[in-house]
């Protein structure tokens, strides 16, 4: 049960980390002050689950959560480059975060229905997570 709690929580600060990332990598591509206001607000939402992962975690563990790894920050970096160098509109950008965020809440699906014997509080921040995740594709739509 424990193990099942600790990867639950790894698997969303993995999640929270990336979003946090791609945010931070495509904000310098956008010009329009109210899609960057937007994306500053959805870069907040992702850390503060991450920053709820680090103190749940300590109920179950004596170390801090897994990050994601230098070279799949890398990746997503080059990533973002490449598919931005002819296109940084608001609509490619959007598109770029909802791909990522998609894949996110498929994961976080998949945890959910997979996790039943997690703690309480485990569930429900994952829970909030995937819904986070959910109400972040419906507002970046707005910019395709």
């Amino acid at each position: 049960m424990q193990n099942e709690n600790l990867n639950v929580l790894d698997e969303v600060n993995k999640g929270a980390t990336m979003g946090m990332d791609s945010i931070h990598y495509v904000s310098e591509k956008v010009g329009d002050k109210t899609f960057q206001k937007v994306l500053d607000v959805e870069y907040n939402k992702y850390e503060q689950i991450h920053d709820r992962v680090w103190l749940l975690y300590g109920n179950y563990s004596s170390k801090e959560p897994h990050e994601t790894n230098a070279m799949n920050k890398m990746m997503l970096w080059s990533g973002i480059q490449m598919k931005t160098i002819g296109d940084q509109s608001n609509s490619k950008i959007s598109e770029l975060l909802m791909q990522g965020t998609n894949m996110g809440i498929i994961e976080g699906r998949r945890l959910i229905n997979q996790n039943d014997n997690a703690a309480k509080d485990v569930k429900s921040i994952l829970h909030e997570f995937v819904t986070m995740q959910e109400d972040s594709v419906e507002t970046l739509k707005k910019y395709l």
